[in-house]
């Protein structure tokens, strides 16, 4: 009976959530809905008995793809106005999208039978030396091994496709080399100049660039011997 309950309960949050995941405005809340759904899919998992999909669901998506969808989105500068702007431009092709995928749903739906000896299948006992997970393992690395290993291979040509096509070789950026600059030496980035006492920088080579125009002129400053030579009226 609570297991029962439990069903519900969860079953009827999970449709919620899910409705709200496409129908928030805000994709911050599009991404905290689809989180709740997770949860409660997982908890879904454990009232069904399959406790390692449900941890698998709660750690690889909770975990690791909904936050960093999370964090994706908040770092996008999202224009909400201009993205709500297209909507009519855009709105024949999704209901024509929409319609091609209700129709193949009906298909799959409408050509669905199920097996003679379900009830009996459904019911029948599980394994007592053997774990859910010691199950789906053997299923899996057994009997459609080359179907996980091919599905594997698509994942990993996605992520090759996805990472080339947004590198981006920028060949005006200077790069650092670390070993270059480990290996350096001293006379490389250091130049001792001797400059005479009272010289100033103007010995070295080094020139004061000139004030702006339009902007007074700074009196220069005289040496010790003028000021001496020309000592200040009134004093």
């Amino acid at each position: 009976m609570i297991a029962t309950i439990g069903f519900y309960v969860f079953a009827v949050i999970l449709l919620i959530s899910a409705a709200m995941v496409v129908s928030a405005r805000n994709p911050v809340h599009s991404v905290l809905f689809l989180i709740l759904s997770f949860f409660n899919a997982a908890a879904l998992f454990l009232i069904a008995g399959a406790e390692f999909l449900a941890m698998i669901l709660v750690i690889v998506y909770v975990g690791a793809v909904a936050v960093l969808f999370l964090f994706v989105v908040m770092m996008l500068d999202v224009n909400f106005a201009e993205l709500r702007e297209g909507f009519q431009r855009y709105a024949p092709v999704g209901a024509a999208v929409g319609l091609v995928l209700l129709a193949e749903l009906a298909l799959v739906l409408g050509g669905w039978h199920f097996h003679p000896n379900v009830a009996a299948l459904r019911l029948s006992p599980t394994p007592a030396d053997l774990s859910n997970t010691a199950a789906l393992g053997n299923i899996l690395y057994t009997r459609y091994i080359f179907l996980f290993q091919a599905a594997g291979l698509i994942l990993l040509v996605a992520m090759i496709g996805a990472i080339v096509l947004t590198l981006r070789d920028r060949r005006a950026v200077r790069r650092q080399s670390i070993a270059e600059q480990t290996a350096r030496e001293k006379v490389q980035t250091l130049a001792m100049v001797e400059v005479a006492i009272g010289a100033g920088i103007a010995e070295t080579g080094i020139l004061v660039p000139l004030p702006p125009a339009g902007s007074p002129e700074e009196p220069a400053h005289e040496t010790g011997e003028e000021a001496l030579s020309h000592p200040a009226e009134g004093h």
